[in-house]
């Protein structure tokens, strides 16, 4: 899974996510949760660490942790994912779960493109992303802006732009890309 995992998204210079799936055994997750803490201070001295957390479960009927960990660049990932210290760490790991850890790299805008409730796959296509992404883009700008020129028209040139494109992206984010995420799910995610 390690290896296949890691062929997505290697733009070298970008910074990558990794998202890792851990579902523990019921009546672990307090070895678990001790498990995580040293695993994540471990992690924090590697070169290129920007930061680590979890997505605990809302129930104890689904017991799945979802591990998100951020690296400045794909090298420096890499260099922790096959590291002897995280082979240690999984190691000890193993009783606490119940199946092998998934792992995802998510180099970009493939972060937007995530289907709520649904298991952790490799992103579409980046045409695919490029067409939804410019269709997110193009829709929303044209309602920003036009909605907000009688506003902002007396601001500098560049302040109108500041504002303007921070609120896009807010709302690309956290509105937009998940709606067409969802609309376009079919053609970004065919079934084989």
């Amino acid at each position: 899974m390690l290896e296949e995992s890691l062929t997505i998204g290697t733009d070298e210079d970008s910074q990558v996510t990794a998202i890792i799936s851990h579902v523990v055994r019921p009546g672990r997750e307090q070895g678990y949760e001790e498990w995580f803490h040293g695993i994540a201070a471990d992690a924090r001295k590697f070169k290129g660490h920007l930061g680590v957390s979890t997505i605990r479960p809302p129930d104890h009927a689904h017991p799945e942790y979802v591990v998100i960990l951020k690296f400045d660049r794909y090298d420096n990932l890499k260099t922790w994912l096959e590291s002897d210290v995280r082979r240690e760490w999984i190691e000890r790991l193993q009783p606490l779960i119940e199946k092998p850890e998934s792992i995802q790299t998510l180099t970009g805008l493939e972060t937007w493109f995530s289907l709520p409730n649904k298991s952790l796959k490799a992103p579409p296509p980046k045409y695919k992303m490029a067409i939804v992404t410019w269709l997110g883009v193009f829709v929303t700008l044209a309602i920003v802006s036009r909605l907000l020129t009688p506003i902002l028209s007396s601001l500098p040139i560049l302040l109108n732009q500041l504002i303007t494109t921070g609120l896009v992206v807010a709302l690309l984010t956290y509105l937009i890309m998940p709606r067409l995420t969802q609309l376009f799910k079919h053609w970004l995610y065919p079934k084989p």
